[in-house]
């Protein structure tokens, strides 16, 4: 079985939209990770999580979502994620993590927003 991790970055109206497609688990996260602060690096700190096409979240997805978030907001961004499927949002809300991070139904709901 083949663990893959797909990310295409589209900037849309300076906003930085990653479209993710495959899995978050531990042997993909640093694909994710080094995206995110090659981003933040580059004084991008909204950045953009489309999640539509994300079948699988693990407990070290769901840490670097946190960590990210968490990054971003120091720096008066933040990480915005969309289009959860029903899967993984059980996941996310399993763990408390609807709470915690931004999350919309919709990307035109998410790039609205701003911090």
């Amino acid at each position: 079985m083949s663990v893959s991790l797909h990310i295409d970055l589209e900037e849309i109206d300076q906003k930085m939209i990653l479209r993710l497609d495959g899995r978050l688990d531990a042997a993909t996260i640093p694909i994710l990770e080094r995206k995110i602060n090659s981003l933040s690096d580059e004084k991008h700190n909204l950045i953009y999580l489309d999640f539509l096409r994300v079948d699988y979240l693990s407990s070290a997805g769901m840490r670097l979502l946190l960590s990210a978030s968490k990054k971003l907001k120091t720096k008066k961004g933040a990480l915005v994620i969309f289009s959860i499927g029903e899967e993984v949002m059980e996941i996310i809300k399993l763990a408390g993590f609807e709470k915690i991070l931004l999350i919309f139904e919709t990307e035109q709901d998410a790039t609205q927003y701003t911090p």
